[in-house]
């Protein structure tokens, strides 16, 4: 199963599905969250991913947060994720 599939979800969403979910949660929270605490970002990345169907492990949002605040722009999530495994 990839990594940022929900157990069970797999059968009815592409990798290509689930990337491009993932990345509008990254471009959701990176857009209102400028400024924000790093718990902020990363509890809004969690209640975005839950709405998604998605999940990822504290490691993977605690990266994700890290990467939104520090931009100054678009964060690519697989890009970001891509580079801690």
């Amino acid at each position: 199963m990839h990594p940022l599939v929900a157990p069970g979800y797999v059968a009815r969403m592409t990798h290509e599905d689930t990337s491009e979910t993932l990345q509008a949660v990254v471009d959701r929270v990176t857009s209102y969250q400028d400024g924000a605490t790093e718990g902020t970002v990363a509890d809004e990345l969690r209640r975005g991913l839950t709405e998604a169907d998605l999940t990822l492990s504290d490691a993977d949002i605690a990266r994700l947060a890290d990467a939104i605040e520090d931009a100054h722009g678009r964060v690519f999530a697989e890009d970001v994720l891509s580079d801690s495994r």
